[in-house]
């Protein structure tokens, strides 16, 4: 009999410490899915790790990896699912999403409801995906990476808003940060193309959204080999507003200050340093080269799911 080993490596405070409180819950519900599905052939056995610092989840991936982990389960938010692919890049290991955090974004981009019941089924008897990976100044990256005012954004949703989750905690934190935020005049360089613009954001998009719903590449896909980049020049606060609702249907994209392109590599440098945004965590500041890792990881989706 063969003995197939699952690593679930969960951040407690994913979802203002939603994870911390499911733990009971996702723990029973492992080992009854794991008994059902161990046979004469095949056992599965689970182990749980918690993240205790940023970029602990990369280590216990890792690690996980080196072990002979067969899933390595990132059970948290979008910032936990980038860490742990991170961890298990180049390894034999597969990818599975236990969505706990605030935006979730990644989840629902290959199929995920935000069901505990789903995502244990996922685990257990879901279908591999290979997907694109992308780099952020060497750091890899699932979902978005991007720098200026979403990065603004991001980092004030992480510090605060406690009683807020999903997209009402971003709406408040984009409310709050237009008060005092202005463009950055930007230096791009897009797949050898040179672009100057003073910007509000630019955000590098391997999947489809972020931000708890917010669109921000409708036609991204996760493994086309490349990035969705928007970029959004200069906008009073009046008119910033008045376009910002368009995000959550995808619509922005044909806003005259909204410019999509696609490209492998991306390199932002920036007059004053604009904070960098990685997975929905902050990580430090520009200059940013972004770089796409074609087919880098398999990540497993519900049976049924597109792609």
């Amino acid at each position: 009999m063969s003995t197939h080993a699952v690593s679930v490596i969960l951040n407690p405070v994913a979802g203002r410490g939603h994870a911390a409180r499911i733990r009971p819950q996702l723990e029973q519900a492992l080992s009854e899915a794991c008994a059902r599905a161990s046979h004469d052939t095949r056992r599965l056995e689970w182990h749980l790790a918690e993240t205790h610092a940023a970029g602990a989840a990369t280590v216990l991936a890792r690690e996980a990896a080196a072990r002979g982990a067969d899933i390595v389960v990132a059970a948290g938010g979008d910032g936990t699912f980038g860490e742990v692919a991170s961890g298990i890049v180049g390894s034999r290991s597969r990818l599975a999403i236990l969505a706990l955090g605030t935006g979730n974004d990644f989840a629902r981009a290959i199929g995920l409801d935000g069901s505990l019941e789903q995502a244990i089924a996922t685990i257990i008897s879901g279908r591999p995906r290979r997907i694109d990976l992308g780099t952020a100044n060497g750091r890899p990256f699932l979902n978005v990476a991007g720098c200026g005012f979403d990065a603004v954004v991001g980092e004030r949703v992480n510090r605060g808003y406690r009683w807020l989750r999903g997209s009402a905690a971003y709406v408040a934190a984009v409310l709050e940060s237009l008060r005092d935020f202005r463009a950055v005049p930007m230096r791009l360089e897009v797949d050898g193309r040179q672009f100057a613009v003073r910007a509000m954001l630019c955000a590098i998009a391997n999947g489809p959204a972020f931000g708890g719903g917010m669109r921000v590449a409708p036609d991204a896909e996760l493994d086309d080999g490349l990035f969705d980049v928007c970029i959004v020049s200069e906008l009073s606060r009046p008119a910033f507003l008045r376009a910002f609702p368009r995000v959550y249907r995808g619509t922005h994209t044909t806003h005259p200050n909204v410019t999509m392109l696609r490209a492998r590599r991306v390199r932002i440098e920036s007059d004053r340093q604009a904070p960098l945004l990685v997975d929905g965590d902050l990580v430090g500041t520009t200059p940013a080269v972004f770089e796409v890792m074609p087919s880098a990881i398999e990540v497993l989706v519900p049976q049924g799911a597109q792609g």
